[in-house]
């Protein structure tokens, strides 16, 4: 068992919170139970380590199970080597150490999506995991990060997805012309949206939203570069019908991929 919070190997583990020792070990940190539980049922093929308090592992014993059909033998730590490990106050007995992976455009667009969701600077970690979350739910085929949005494996972006992560393609890295080029290229109808949009009822009403659709989603202060406006087909709002001052992206983007999913079910 690991009981010393300050040992090389604890350290190393809780030094992936940062973005730089991700980037030079191309590992990321994942936290608690359900996200461990997602992991090793959709990507055990990339859990490298897996920690756990001996009260987690025995509540939580089908995360054992699954852990040990992949093969991948259980460390027991210390309640205080685990909270030396975690990013949270409350990591919930679990930490695994897994392997960053991330999709191109091109596994994007070779399956012929007809739902992305496309970020563009989108700074705040808990909305851009929760997007991720709420594209897996709506079923949307893929989320793409461009420009300068989030890095994907930062710790909150990670737990914000409660494990949506592992079950859809997410992309990183490219332009917004290259990516809205792409989705047009794909026969895609690129919605943004953007409080200077028109009524998304319009939209409801006019059937675009069973189209093929990739929305766009801008930064939290800033709204959608000129670029991107320039570049998509319509703009789009969600309405406010009380007395809200705005919406909080994540819940506006939650609104829009659900709209289309209803629209492409119909």
């Amino acid at each position: 068992m690991l009981d010393n919070p300050r040992s090389p190997r604890v350290r190393a583990v809780a030094k992936l919170a940062k973005k730089s020792a991700r980037a030079d070990t191309g590992y990321f940190l994942l936290e608690g139970p359900q996200a461990a539980r997602e992991a090793l049922t959709w990507r055990p093929e990339l859990v490298v380590d897996l920690f756990a308090t001996t009260h987690a592992f025995h509540k939580h014993d089908d995360v054992a199970v699954l852990a040990r059909h992949a093969g991948i033998e259980t460390e027991f730590v210390t309640d205080q080597v685990l909270d030396a490990m975690a990013d949270t106050v409350t990591p919930q007995g679990f930490v695994a150490v897994c392997r960053m992976f991330t999709s191109s455009l091109d596994d994007v667009f070779a399956v012929q999506p007809k739902l992305i969701a496309v970020l563009e600077e989108v700074r705040d970690p808990g909305n851009a995991g929760t997007i991720i979350r709420a594209a897996d739910s709506a079923g949307a085929d893929a989320v793409v990060f461009s420009g300068h949005t989030v890095d994907l494996y930062n710790p909150k972006v990670v737990r914000s997805t409660t494990g949506s992560l592992f079950h859809l393609p997410v992309a990183v890295g490219s332009g917004i012309g290259d990516v809205l080029g792409r989705a047009k290229a794909a026969g895609l109808h690129v919605i943004a949206a953007d409080m200077a949009g028109d009524d998304l009822l319009v939209a409801r009403v006019s059937g675009e939203l069973a189209e093929p659709t990739a929305w766009v989603f801008g930064n939290e202060a800033h709204g959608l570069s000129d670029e991107a406006v320039a570049l998509v087909d319509r703009v789009i709002t969600v309405p406010i019908y009380g007395h809200a001052e705005s919406m909080n992206l994540a819940t506006a983007a939650s609104v829009c991929l659900y709209e289309s999913a209803f629209a492409q079910r119909a």
